[in-house]
């Protein structure tokens, strides 16, 4: 199973962008989404590496809220 991760946009460079998650950057591709218009600022899911849907503020907000029960569940 993978999990997909809600991450910002801070840069572009072609087909690549680095992304930003609670202090933790990556290089994602972009490949996946050519048809988007994706631009500095957009939230996009990250699977794998590979950026596959953009996302509003609250759809980011609701699946880290998430993530966030699950690991203070597994954490007790």
């Amino acid at each position: 199973m993978c999990l997909g991760i809600p991450m910002r946009v801070k840069q572009i460079d072609r087909f690549n962008a680095i992304c930003e998650a609670r202090g933790e950057e990556r290089t994602v591709s972009l490949f996946l989404m050519l048809e988007d218009d994706v631009q500095v600022g957009d939230i996009l899911m990250i699977s794998v590496g590979n950026a596959i849907q953009k996302m509003t503020e609250q759809e980011a907000a609701l699946a880290w809220e998430m993530y966030d029960e699950i690991l203070q569940a597994g954490s007790v």
